[in-house]
């Protein structure tokens, strides 16, 4: 009853793309919006203290302003699209469902003005498509950093620094897939992954939807 009162509404008031602003679908990500958004090729983009880094697509265009809408400007239901266009990614590396997927945690207070952490979101709907389990308690960030995007590698890392801090009792016997939006330097990636080495915890894949740079 609740999806047919939001699809009549959403019929009623002709919900717009948050793109190119039609309103023929009645959605916001449009099926020609959407179509616009390009996979990199499905091999590690990187690799961090010896995990494979994967990233979905460039950060360009639509892809940059789907991720901006939703972290930026409460565009929560863009959370899907982007959790479909790593999916869709995700099955041409793996496309196993045997992952605890883990998204990257924003401090407590930054979360309390934003109302929600967006990668919780996109967690859990790549948890819907793919079948794994989403586990948004193993990891926590302990340290108010600073936005990343300001600073250069050496600055990053420092800034990084002691910002996560694992609960081991909410660990689960399944391998670990860590969900982040940007992969600039792989720094978020790599202190996370040495907070986990601390508790021996080696078997780690990332996973971001996109990179600036492609390589």
């Amino acid at each position: 009853m609740k999806d047919f009162l939001i699809g009549l509404l959403d019929w009623i008031y002709k919900k717009k793309c948050y793109f190119c602003k039609r309103s023929d679908e009645c959605v916001r990500m449009c099926s020609k919006c959407y179509d616009t958004l390009e996979h990199l090729t499905p091999v590690p983009n990187r690799v961090v203290r010896g995990k494979a880094v994967y990233c979905a697509g460039v950060y360009d265009k639509n892809l940059q302003k789907l991720i901006r809408g939703l972290k930026y400007h409460n565009q929560k239901e863009l959370a899907r699209y982007l959790a479909k266009f790593m999916y869709e990614y995700w099955l041409k590396i793996n496309g196993k469902n045997n992952f605890q997927v883990v998204p990257v945690p924003i401090f407590k207070t930054r979360e309390k003005k934003r109302k929600y952490n967006h990668m919780n979101l996109v967690a859990e709907e790549f948890c819907n498509l793919s079948g794994c389990t989403l586990n948004c308690d193993l990891i926590k960030r302990v340290k108010d950093t600073k936005p990343q995007y300001k600073l250069k590698k050496p600055e990053r890392e420092l800034n990084l620094k002691n910002a996560f801090e694992v609960n081991e009792n909410n660990l689960l016997p399944m391998k670990i897939l860590l969900l982040d939006d940007i992969c600039t330097t792989g720094s978020t990636f790599e202190e996370m992954i040495k907070e986990f080495e601390n508790y021996n915890i080696f078997d780690i894949t990332c996973f971001a939807a996109t990179t600036p740079f492609e390589e």
